[in-house]
């Protein structure tokens, strides 16, 4: 299991930040910069991490381009911090 980059990218503040707003669904990249205080372009090199993750999934719908959860890394990760769990008895 390759959590490598998935950690990397959930141990930044902004990152997790990003992800919370996402939690109630996509939302494009000019959305999200709104909810902080940093160049557009620092919010895409989040985004950019997060999708290298594969934390997150793009979409383009038009001109705009939807960011969106993606579940099944998420429903990975809690499985095997799960499974850590269920081995302390």
């Amino acid at each position: 299991m390759a959590f490598q980059k998935t950690f990397k990218a959930l141990s930044d503040p902004t990152r997790r930040a990003i992800l919370d707003l996402l939690k109630d669904g996509a939302r494009t990249a000019g959305d999200i910069a709104s909810h902080f205080d940093m160049t557009a372009a620092t919010v895409s090199h989040h985004l950019s991490v997060l999708r290298g993750a594969g934390l997150i999934s793009d979409d383009k719908r038009g001109k705009y381009i939807y960011y969106e959860l993606n579940m099944s890394v998420l429903d990975e990760i809690a499985g095997w911090i799960a499974g850590l769990k269920g081995g302390s008895g």
